[in-house]
This record gives structure tokens, C-alpha cells and sequence, in this order.
């Protein structure tokens, strides 16, 4: 009987290792298996400030008002044929410009003749236009449930109420849905969280993300320590000194905590077990980026000089080529990337694109150099999906399977603050770009009705949704909102799963 490389590799057992390893090993299978291996992965794109709706809204389709809209719309985002004033509640506009109303389809023509409307995306979006086919606008979820104002820290990837302090103080309820698939997929990093706040002395921040109950998630700040961190072991000269000295450390740390616990009663060896337990993992992680040492030659980036830079826009270009690398070089699954998120650290100033006024005052609606707020933030909206872009490109050009990794990778961008500076959690805008290699529909806006309307969803159905695609059938996540208890508030969204 002939083994397979597939088959030797579905076989594999690494013990303990197997879960660390876990994105290396998806890729190696999906190389030898072809389009049969699904592996899945995740970047969580969070700006801070507020997203208002309109200003990634396609033009071409009509915006409602949250107030205004009474039933679940759907559009296409691509070039297409629609009867004027015949829109009614259903699926909308299908690529082969038909409508669907009612359940059945409608054809596209008045008095015979074809009407050609075109979609263009908004300034906020123009360069992910290329992948127009992978973009999904989603309008009109609620998550009246985290409390809303400037942000709502790890509520907004918690689906729950989650300040209650601010900053490094802020409460964490919960997991994040970050935390939640990085536990479903594995990593030797579970979740990378880089980022950037209001001040560029900051190393680590702990504002968005949570592996569980006051277990809060870090975001590094600081490129230059997040290579060292996750590419120590194929950095040169003094990064490689100080990997081999860290792993020298924990080495040292592990047997002296064994040494100390043979020591003691049982009692007593009970307390020091969550220590060592933490200093074995960093220690096996520390071994297992040995173990990918050649692969991770081949894709970290080379450290520049925006690695140290003080420029607000060169740490957050840096921060998406490692996470890139990270992706790349199978360190993790999921990625979250967060841009001045979390409170107190909103007032971050984007002095690379000529904006010297922090994100706070433009939120209040200041103005610059006689550049008004919405074409500010737009501005700093748009150079945020030019480094999605690039991202994708990268992941783009990595063959997977019959495919590329971009086709098994979900970009998720939203606001800590949904809808507005001072937000109310109204509703909470989302743009997605992928499809998950079929798992998802995508190319659509996505309208759903206002909150307390029949047909209503909030952003823990989105959340469950993602869930699902990585294989975990959770009927919830997060908190369900009290003041939709007639509502049904469990499952995914069955509008976005393909």
C-alpha cells in the first residue's frame, strides 16, 4: 500500500506541538492535497473613531438613513442591469442583472429596453477596487449591547458590554471573536495584535482583545520588538543575541520552577503550576520558531527604517508587512490590526499623509488647512485600504492549493466606535473582502433593517457567521441585547454563507 504525502500528513501527530504548528501544517496539506484542503484564516482591520456609513457606501445603489430603512436589501457590486423603480425586499440585483422579488426572478429591462447602472466604491474604498468581486459592504447590524461613545475597547470584537475603565484598565468579559478563531485554528502566535495608538513611546497596549475573562490580548506598538518577537530567530546581530538570550532564559526559568516545586508539598507545587505551565509555552513557542527557521527566512520583511520611525503611517505600513509575513511564513491564522483603537488612544495623528489634527477633534468635526472632517478622515480611511490592498497582493501572490492564500483569507474592517465618533451602536458598519474559498458570498452590499425592525440582526450573528466558517457551529457569541428579547438573536447570518 503507497502512502500519500496526504495521507502521512493527515497522520501526523505532534502531540502538543500539533496545535502550535497548526497554520504551517494547513499549508503544507493544502499544497499537497490541492483544492480538497480548506485551510482558514482571518485579519481584523479596527480603526478608531467611528465609521460612518455613507462613507463606504458604493455609489450607484441608494443610501438610506438607519431610520429609513424598514426591510433587508441586497445589491450587487458589480456592473449591472436593474428596472428603475421596480426594487422590492428580496436578494436584489443578480449577476446575470436580473432581480430575485418575492422568490422569483424579474428581468432586467423597462418597455424592453435594458437599464445599465454602474457601481462605483467611495473614495474610502478606491483601492480594493480590483477585488470588487470579494468585497462585501455590510449596513444597518446593531451592537446596542457594548455601550457605544468614543469606543467600545473589547466590546467591539467581543459583541458585549466591554468598558467599564479605560485603556489598559478596561474590562475584557469575555473573549474577543479574534481570540475565538485563533482557539479554533491554532498558531505558534494564536493572535498577532499589532498596532498604533496616540503616542508613538508606547511598546504594548491592551485594548481591543481578549483571550478570555480579564485575559487581555497585547498589541504591540512598537515594530521593530514585534520582528524581534516573531522573527528573532532568523534576525541577524543583535536580534539574533537577544532571541537566543531569551530562549536561554526560559530554559533556565522552567528548570529552576521544577527544581523549586521538588521542594515543596503538594499544596504548595499546586501554586507554582500556572507559572511554569506559561513558561513551557513561551518556551515551546521559542522551539517551534526554530523548527520553521528556513521558511521564515524566505518571508520576514527586511527591518527599515519605519520599523522605528515616530510617523504614525510608517509603524502601521510596517505593522501590515509583518502581518503579512506572519500569515505567509504559517506563524499564525489570525491577525488583528488596530489603528488608534481603544480609549485613551483615539487621538492618534496621521502626520505622514499631511494631517497634523488628531483623529479626536476631526471625530468633533475640526477642520485643516480648510480640508473639512469627512474629507479628513476619508482621506485617512483610504490609506487604510491602500495597505489592505497591498496585503491581499501579497497574500495573492503565495500559490495555496489550486488557488493563492488570498483565496483562504477573510479581511474584516470596522470601527471600534461603530457608526460615529460619539457613537450609539445604532448600527455598526463592516466591510469584508473574501470569500473564504466559496465559504462566503461575496461582490454584495449587504442592507439590513433598522434596530427593532422585523428582520433585524446585531453583530453577534456576524461574529457566529465567522465562526462557522472555520468549522465551529456556535449558535451565539457575545452577549444578546436585551431590548431585543422577542428578537431571534442566534445563528449566523444565512445572507452571507454561500
Amino acid at each position: 500500500m503507497t502512502i500519500t504525502r496526504r495521507t502521512a500528513l493527515k497522520s501526523l501527530s505532534l502531540g502538543s506541538s500539533t496545535l502550535l504548528l497548526a497554520p504551517l501544517l494547513s499549508r503544507i496539506e493544502a499544497e499537497a492535497a490541492g483544492s480538497e484542503a480548506r485551510p482558514t484564516r482571518f485579519v481584523f482591520v479596527v480603526e478608531g473613531n467611528g465609521l460612518p456609513p455613507e462613507q463606504v457606501h458604493p455609489e450607484g445603489i441608494e443610501y438610506k438613513a438607519r431610520e429609513k430603512r424598514d426591510k433587508f436589501e441586497e445589491f450587487s457590486l458589480t456592473s449591472f442591469n436593474r428596472v428603475p423603480g421596480t426594487r422590492d425586499s428580496g436578494s436584489g440585483p443578480r449577476a446575470d442583472g436580473s432581480e430575485t422579488r418575492g422568490g422569483n426572478a424579474v428581468p432586467a429591462q423597462a418597455n424592453g429596453q435594458a437599464v445599465k447602472r454602474e457601481i462605483k466604491l467611495p473614495f474610502s474604498l478606491e483601492p480594493v477596487a480590483e477585488f470588487q468581486n470579494k468585497l462585501t459592504v455590510i449596513q444597518g447590524l446593531s451592537g446596542k449591547i457594548c455601550g457605544g461613545g468614543h469606543s467600545n475597547n473589547f466590546g467591539a470584537l467581543g459583541a458585549y458590554a466591554g468598558r467599564g475603565g479605560v485603556g489598559n484598565s478596561g474590562s475584557a468579559p469575555g473573549e474577543t471573536i479574534d481570540a475565538a478563531l485563533a482557539k479554533q485554528l491554532g498558531g505558534i502566535f494564536p493572535v498577532v495584535g499589532l498596532g498604533i495608538s496616540d503616542r508613538p513611546e508606547h511598546t504594548v497596549i491592551y485594548n481591543c482583545s481578549a483571550w478570555g475573562r480579564g485575559q487581555k490580548l497585547p498589541t504591540q506598538c512598537r515594530p521593530d520588538l514585534a520582528y524581534a518577537t516573531l522573527f528573532g530567530s532568523v534576525a541577524d546581530g543583535e536580534g539574533k543575541k537577544d532571541f537566543d538570550a531569551d530562549q536561554d532564559l526560559l530554559d533556565f526559568m522552567v528548570g529552576d520552577i521544577k527544581r523549586v516545586q521538588g521542594a515543596l508539598g503538594s499544596a504548595d507545587r499546586e501554586k507554582l503550576d500556572s507559572y511554569l505551565g506559561a513558561y513551557e509555552n513561551l518556551r515551546q513557542r521559542q522551539q517551534r520558531l526554530v523548527e520553521v527557521r528556513d521558511r521564515l527566512a524566505n518571508v520576514a520583511p527586511v527591518p527599515n527604517d519605519k520599523f522605528k520611525s515616530e510617523v504614525e503611517t510608517d509603524r502601521l505600513d510596517a505593522h501590515f508587512d509583518l502581518a503579512a509575513a506572519a500569515l505567509i511564513g504559517g506563524l499564525t491564522n489570525v491577525v488583528t490590526l488596530a489603528s488608534g483603537v481603544g480609549d485613551p488612544f483615539f487621538s492618534v495623528r496621521f502626520h505622514g499623509l499631511g494631517i497634523s489634527l488628531d483623529k479626536h477633534s476631526i471625530g468633533h468635526g475640526g477642520s485643516f488647512q480648510n480640508r473639512d472632517w469627512a474629507d479628513l478622515s476619508t482621506t485617512i480611511r483610504n490609506f487604510h485600504f491602500k495597505l489592505i490592498a497591498r496585503l491581499m497582493k501579497q497574500l495573492q501572490a503565495v500559490p495555496e492549493g489550486n488557488g493563492t492564500m488570498l483565496d483562504n483569507t477573510l479581511i474584516v474592517y470596522l470601527s471600534d466606535a461603530a457608526e460615529g465618533h460619539h457613537s450609539r451602536c445604532w448600527e455598526w458598519p463592516f466591510v469584508l473582502l473574501g470569500d473564504l474559498g466559496g465559504r462566503l458570498k461575496s461582490g454584495r452590499c449587504l442592507s439590513y433593517p433598522n434596530y427593532a425592525t422585523a428582520g433585524h440582526r446585531t453583530i453577534n450573528g456576524l461574529y457566529t457567521t465567522l465562526l462557522h466558517t472555520a468549522g465551529n457551529p456556535a449558535t451565539t457569541f457575545g452577549q444578546a441585547d436585551p431590548m431585543l428579547k422577542d428578537f431571534d438573536q442566534t445563528g449566523p447570518l444565512p445572507e452571507l454563507l454561500a
